[in-house]
């Protein structure tokens, strides 16, 4: 009895064990199991479809976007539009007096308002066309003022020097037009704390420029450091253009300079304290003024290069007409 079970479990085992041994050859000729079948696939091998079906595109090789270093970038403002001006030559003759002459020759003009022993003083255009606004303003005031006389309080007498660069503004309308004749950044040339050249990190960029050959070499400077000697006022307003604010001339800090800006903060939009962008202001009419003139002295920045900002600019010269150091 044994025997036969022991022949019929053989005998299953070998009929297994053929059955096993067809199905891997048949498998194996199918190609199910060939070595290309079991091989790792090639990424960028072409995709073949078998017969019948569609093929499929493979995907592109992706090229990896190269590093970048993010580093701020400075947008220089818009080159300014002249615009309809005022011509301030229609005024009084008697209200105007030429102070100097530009390094190619060109007038530099101040207006008088009252008669009055206390001083006062504006200054635009320093920076010529690129900052063309201020200039504007300037006209703007003028126009104004010559028509409402009765707005100079009577112990005061206001001069506007309407344009301090007239070379850099009949040169360009833009940033060609900041320099003077002598490619000379005229807030750059007053003598304190003067430099031919400077760090430029978080200063204007847009054009190559200096300081002069010495404090004091340009004909502009020159004339309005006399000026202001010779009517010795009591403040002053630098006007730029644009967007940084208010800032307080005095290096270290002249706090009638600041009291001043503080004053002129109150009825204005204008950044106070400033923006700080870190660059160095070198030579400076306002630091010059506050700091061996003992002036109060501040620069107002306009809000852009286009617009004058008139009606913050009126509440501006009520406040600076009527402020006392």
């Amino acid at each position: 009895m044994r025997k036969n079970l022991g022949g019929i479990a053989a005998g299953i085992w070998v009929f297994n064990l053929v059955a096993i041994l067809g199905l891997v050859a048949l498998l194996y000729f199918s190609g199910v199991l060939s070595a290309a079948a079991w091989s790792e696939p090639d990424p960028n091998a072409a995709l073949v479809a078998p017969a019948g079906k569609p093929s499929r595109t493979p995907f592109p090789t992706m090229t990896p976007v190269a590093t970048q270093t993010r580093r701020p970038t400075i947008t220089p403002w818009p080159t300014p539009s002249p615009g309809p001006s005022v011509t301030p030559m229609a005024m009084p003759p008697a209200n105007r007096q030429i102070i100097g002459y530009s390094e190619e020759g060109r007038a530099l003009d101040v207006y008088r308002f009252g008669r009055g022993p206390v001083h006062k003083l504006i200054v635009a255009g320093i920076h010529g066309g690129y900052e063309y606004n201020t200039v504007q303003l300037a006209d703007e005031l003028i126009a104004y003022l010559n028509d409402h006389p009765e707005q100079i309080p009577a112990d005061t007498s206001l001069f506007i020097l309407r344009n301090l660069n007239p070379d850099g503004s009949a040169r360009a309308i833009g940033v060609e037009g900041r320099a003077n004749a002598n490619n000379v950044d005229l807030n750059r040339n007053w003598p304190y704390n003067w430099q031919k050249e400077w760090e430029r990190d978080g200063c204007w960029i847009w054009r190559p420029i200096e300081g002069g050959e010495h404090e004091g070499s340009e004909a502009e400077v020159q004339a309005l450091i006399a000026y202001i000697d010779n009517i010795k006022p009591v403040a002053l307003i630098s006007y730029h253009s644009a967007a940084l604010g208010i800032f307080a001339g005095g290096v270290p800090d002249f706090p009638p300079s600041i009291r001043l800006a503080e004053d002129v903060a109150e009825v204005t939009d204008y950044p106070w304290p400033p923006i700080n962008t870190g660059c160095d202001y070198t030579g400076n009419l306002t630091d010059w003024a506050a700091s061996t003139r003992s002036i109060p002295s501040i620069d107002i920045e306009l809000t852009d290069h286009r617009n004058t900002d008139f009606a913050q600019n009126l509440r501006v010269l009520q406040v600076f007409l009527g402020w006392r150091p």
